[in-house]
C-alpha cells in the first residue's frame, strides 16, 4: 500500500503529463489493485461468464421468447 502510495507521489512530482491517464485510472481503482496484492482475487471469472453470455446472446438475435431464452441460458451456464 505504501509502496504504491510513494510511487504515485514520486509520478506527480516529476511533473511528466504523459501519466496524467495512469494517475487517474489507479485513482479511481485503488481499492481494487491492492485487493489484488493482498488476496489475489480478480474479476476473471466473472468476465468470463459474461464473455459467455455474450457469445451465448449473439448465437440467438432476435430472440422472441426472453422467458424461454433465460431458461436455457440458466440450464447452461447454471
Amino acid at each position: 500500500m505504501t509502496k504504491l502510495a510513494h510511487w504515485y507521489r514520486n509520478v506527480e512530482e516529476s511533473g511528466f503529463k504523459n501519466f496524467n491517464i495512469l494517475l487517474n485510472t489507479i485513482t479511481v481503482n485503488y481499492q481494487s489493485i491492492l485487493n489484488y496484492f493482498d488476496n489475489r482475487s480478480t474479476n476473471a471469472s466473472a468476465e468470463s461468464f459474461n464473455a459467455k453470455v455474450k457469445a451465448f446472446r449473439s448465437q440467438f438475435r432476435g430472440v422472441r421468447k426472453v422467458d424461454f431464452f433465460l431458461f436455457r441460458l440458466s440450464n447452461l451456464f447454471g
